[in-house]
């Protein structure tokens, strides 16, 4: 696997992502010399983001991504996060379209709280982008995200290969699912349920945990442990965060290793976890594809290119409140073993300096090629 090959996307050509223009940049909602869409307006791209409590990826990776594109591109931009407050979201999108973005680009914290704050949008003629989470009951003029049924098919393949190489054929699962509120959670566990119970295991424990709360994870897998009296032989956690909590717990009760664990986001303690054992597999996003597919729709749509826009979005889900099929980028993802660390680093995600810190670790890095 080389460079740049671990992940495609669904109808997207590199040559299409080349939006960038000529023209200053602009940072955090203010700045001069920004591009204009064909209607005369100012070319301006609101984004919210979630968190920084459910994963770092948002600020460690979707910011500093987004906002080299927007900067490239001459687009005025503002970026800020709602730090997991629906009620900060819904002021933040209010603060944006008083301001005057013409495009809102959106990572719902629920579906409801994202359908009102499109729908005020959409008032105001600005358009708006879904990115990374389906916004159900929603009026988004694209989405971008990954295939995140095949995310969670990537999980549920990589636990039952690690129980098999253990020699569990069969067993007890636990499935500690993300948040309810967030229509993601909801494909990921489609699609490792669906591996796990056809493969013949018995999901003794299924449970979602609020708002992706790594603190509640772990205590809601300590009292999972304890009503199964350890006899659990996989845990699909949904991923990098949960799945720390869990190995946390096992860890305590001498398990570690000896259960099979999942994850996905590739975060730095994922992939570290993996080179030592303790997690069989996180699930690779490359969230830099992700950012340059949202922001090369942006941009388009904020300099008036709808045409180009359409372009960009080839592919189509189907929003299920709705019902109404979604114009999309989707993603593939890919699952993620000891021996293809190496791969996430040479995709320039992270580097061997973040993962190989300890002499332990350094040991596992040698043994896998991680350099």
């Amino acid at each position: 696997m080389r460079k740049n090959s671990l992940v495609a996307v669904a109808g997207l050509s590199v040559a299409a992502l080349g939006l960038a223009a000529c023209g200053s940049s602009s940072s955090g909602g203010g700045g001069t010399g920004a591009s204009a869409s064909s209607s005369g307006k100012a070319a301006y791209v609101g984004v919210i983001l979630p968190d920084t409590a459910s994963s770092s990826r948002w600020e460690n990776n979707d910011r500093p991504y987004l906002e080299a594109a927007f900067k490239a591109a001459g687009v005025k931009y503002d970026i800020q996060n709602a730090q997991g407050d629906k009620a900060k979201f819904q002021t933040i999108a209010d603060g944006m379209l008083n301001e005057g973005v013409n495009v809102l680009m959106i990572v719902n914290l629920d579906s409801p709280t994202g359908a009102a704050v499109e729908s005020k949008a959409k008032a105001q003629g600005v358009a708006t982008i879904d990115y990374d989470r389906l916004t159900l009951g929603g009026t988004r003029d694209y989405y971008v995200s990954f295939d995140n049924v095949a995310v969670g098919t990537a999980e549920g393949t990589g636990l039952v290969k690690c129980m098999q190489a253990l020699g569990k054929k069969s067993g007890n699962v636990v499935e500690l699912n993300g948040s309810p509120t967030d229509n993601n959670a909801t494909l990921f566990k489609q699609g490792y349920d669906k591996v796990i119970r056809g493969a013949g295991y018995k999901v003794v424990a299924d449970q979602a945990v609020p708002n992706w709360d790594n603190t509640q994870a772990g205590t809601i897998f300590e009292q999972i442990f304890a009503a199964q009296k350890g006899a659990i032989d996989g845990v699909d956690a949904a991923n990098d965060g949960l799945g720390g909590a869990v190995v946390s717990v096992l860890a305590r009760n001498g398990l570690a290793g000896k259960v099979p664990v999942t994850g996905q986001d590739a975060t730095d303690p994922g992939l570290q976890r993996v080179l030592l054992g303790t997690q069989c597999v996180t699930v690779y996003k490359a969230i830099k594809k992700e950012a340059d597919a949202a922001s090369a729709l942006a941009i388009a749509l904020a300099k008036g290119d709808k045409q180009q826009a359409d372009a960009l979005a080839t592919g189509t889900v189907q929003d299920s409140t709705s019902n109404q099929p979604v114009k999309s980028v989707l993603l593939t993802p890919v699952g993620i073993y000891p021996a293809t660390v190496k791969d996430v680093v040479a995709d320039g995600f992270t580097t061997a300096a973040k993962l190989c810190t300890t002499a332990q670790l350094k040991a596992a890095c040698t043994k896998y090629g991680v350099s």
